[in-house]
């Protein structure tokens, strides 16, 4: 028997120990619970004393058993207890029922809907005060009264006090609940008076903002969050005293943290402010998200803005070109092979430069990838030590060494600080000098790298606009893209970069997101689905090149068939496929087969084509050409998804 069971026989054998009746009835007006005596007192069927009786019936049975005296219209007084009963309040009264017998009536709403109802015979009690009053007459008849009132009003009184102590049990539960969901909740909850001394709050200020203590009831703002948090937060707690609730969004500077914080009135019941709601949340992934975002908003706008002026002015240097060399071989007056030559130079110059700008402004996608740092600028060290010239040292330098994996685009961030590196070492000039790279993880939450030269610095001019694409301090000899390149790719990732001056020269900060490679790294067994023989040879290698076995389908037939394969972890497919099946219905059949495959697609169809936003809408899509760490990143967010 199940404990659920014996738990309920138990019970219902404790209620029938009870001399006095009791029912409970639910929202509904039927019978959750009753126990034998309510049944024996008012000598009910079997029916109406069953779990999920209706009120209604039991009230009609009542009235024509006479247990209410004469009833003109018996169905209008069924009606009207069941309106009384679906606005239920508490109760006591006393009745005398129509077999002469006296009982008294005590009910109690229940906090989730519904009552419970206690029935006692107090048909003795009843007599002794009527014999009292018989044989007392030394008594007055006042004191006789007064005597019953007070038997009544007890009975009573002891009434309110269950009613007040259920309450009371509310209460504490309905607490108790609410300090639960405070708790669960990922923000920071809290409550300060005009004071601006916190009066309530949950335990998750530390984990909002590290370093801070987690019981600071008692504690003055200033105190609790550091005197430069305290005064950000103060003007907007201000502004909540006068009645104007508001949200403020700031960096943390010890931790680098992004925070949102909501401000509200607490409006007391005379209408006056008596202290303010706060609740903060950590928003700094999603604050990265945005910055990556809008980064990838401009990128499209400049891509946008500068393709056709492009594809014009290329036009214009081609003739420009042409013309110069045409010029050269005509017969010219001293002087004039030198123009010329600065003419071509300078033409080739800007053809250099629109590439630059197609590069900068053209579609660029992040793929992070586990990295091991340490590796990664092992391998960096070389590549930019060959561009340096002997006078110059290159030193590496990474404290704490952020271990396990790191999530980041290895290319990248390459690309970033080799331009970093060469900035450096311009600035440096042909003097002796050491470029630095230092890395290390700030709060658990940005991966810092900075590169420090031992330069001149940046000029005020260059602190404000050095970001700014086509700013250069080196006159002809500067595109003014590196250092906009490199702001550019860090944006993308979520990052941020800080430029700066140091006693010894300049420094550039890069803040990465710190994210961890935890998802899934193993081997899988993985249907190639692609038509062109060559290139599917070229994914297959790619994928063995990162441990992946790999099973090869030429077609949507032979993919289906092979499809069924035990142990079969992915399908990666072409979108284009020779025949009548495409890449995209395909997966579909696959899906409906085998749910639990990972399916993706791959194709050289532009974004906006309707095919590719079909398969997209499902499934991942890789653009063509692909490379190993496209494939990667596929793995690995799908597995952390």
């Amino acid at each position: 028997m199940a404990r659920a069971d014996i738990t309920n026989q138990m019970t219902r054998a404790g209620l029938n120990l009870i001399q006095q009746a009791l029912t409970i009835y639910d929202a509904e007006l039927k019978l959750a619970v009753c126990n034998r005596p309510f049944q024996t007192m008012f000598g009910l069927p079997a029916e109406l004393v069953t779990p999920g009786a209706r009120f209604e019936d039991t009230i009609r049975y009542l009235v024509g058993h006479g247990e209410y005296g004469d009833v003109e219209d018996s169905e209008r007084f069924v009606l009207d207890r069941v309106e009384q009963a679906r606005a239920f309040v508490p109760h006591y009264m006393e009745r005398q029922r129509s077999n002469g017998r006296t009982i008294s009536v005590e009910g109690s709403p229940l906090p989730e809907g519904g009552w419970v109802t206690v029935y006692t015979d107090i048909t003795e009690i009843k007599r002794q005060e009527k014999l009292l009053r018989s044989r007392s007459e030394e008594l007055s008849d006042q004191l006789l009264t007064h005597a019953e009132r007070l038997a009544q009003t007890n009975r009573e009184l002891a009434a309110t006090n269950a009613q007040l102590e259920e309450a009371k049990r509310g209460l504490s539960e309905m607490e108790a609940r609410i300090r639960l969901t405070t708790e669960m909740m990922p923000a920071h909850i809290a409550h300060v008076d005009r004071d601006q001394v916190y009066t309530y709050t949950n335990r998750r200020l530390s984990a909002i903002l590290p370093g801070r203590a987690s019981d600071i009831v008692g504690l003055h703002m200033a105190e609790a969050l550091g005197p430069a948090t305290a005064a950000r937060l103060s003007s907007q707690v201000a502004r909540a005293l006068e009645g104007a609730a508001s949200v403020l969004e700031f960096t943390e500077p010890e931790s680098g943290r992004r925070i949102r914080t909501a401000f509200t009135p607490d409006e007391g019941a005379g209408g006056e402010i008596e202290g303010v709601y706060l609740l903060s949340t950590d928003v700094t992934e999603e604050a990265q998200a945005r910055a990556a975002l809008s980064q990838t908003h401009k990128r499209e706008l400049a891509a946008q803005l500068t393709s056709g002026l492009a594809h014009d002015f290329a036009n214009l240097l081609t003739i420009i070109l042409g013309l110069q060399g045409r010029l050269e071989k005509l017969p010219l007056p001293p002087g004039a092979a030198e123009l010329t030559g600065a003419t071509k130079s300078a033409a080739r110059r800007g053809g250099m430069l629109l590439d630059k700008i197609a590069r900068m402004s053209g579609p660029r996608e992040i793929h992070p990838v586990p990295t091991d740092l340490s590796e990664m600028l092992a391998a960096f060290a070389p590549l930019a030590g060959a561009a340096l010239p002997d006078t110059i040292t290159l030193v590496i330098d990474v404290d704490p060494d952020p271990q396990p994996l790191l999530l980041l685009d290895a290319g990248s961030l390459q690309d970033s600080l080799l331009n970093l590196v060469l900035n450096a070492r311009d600035a440096i000039g042909q003097e002796a000098g050491e470029i630095a790279i230092r890395v290390r993880a700030v709060s658990e939450t940005w991966l810092e790298i900075t590169v420090l030269d031992t330069g001149p610095g940046f000029t005020e001019q260059a602190l404000k606009a050095a970001l700014d694409p086509f700013f250069t301090t080196k006159g002809e000899h500067g595109s003014g893209l590196g250092l906009s390149m490199v702001y550019d790719l860090t944006q993308l990732a979520g990052g941020t970069v800080k430029l700066s001056n140091t006693p010894r020269g300049a420094a550039v900060s890069l803040r990465l997101p710190l994210r961890h490679a935890s998802g899934d790294t193993r081997a899988h067994l993985v249907l190639l689905v692609e038509d062109q023989t060559e290139l599917r040879a070229t994914i297959r290698d790619m994928l063995t090149g990162l441990g992946h076995q790999v099973i090869e389908a030429a077609s949507g037939a032979e993919a289906l068939a092979l499809a069924d394969l035990p142990g079969l972890d992915w399908v990666l497919s072409d979108i284009n496929l020779e025949g009548d099946i495409t890449g995209v219905d395909l997966l579909t059949r696959i899906a409906d087969r085998h749910p639990r495959h990972r399916l993706a697609l791959m194709t050289a169809l532009p974004h906006g084509d309707p095919l590719r936003q079909k398969g997209a809408a499902r499934w991942p899509v890789l653009s063509k050409p692909l490379d190993p760490a496209a494939l990667t990143h596929l793995f690995h967010a799908e597995a952390v998804a």
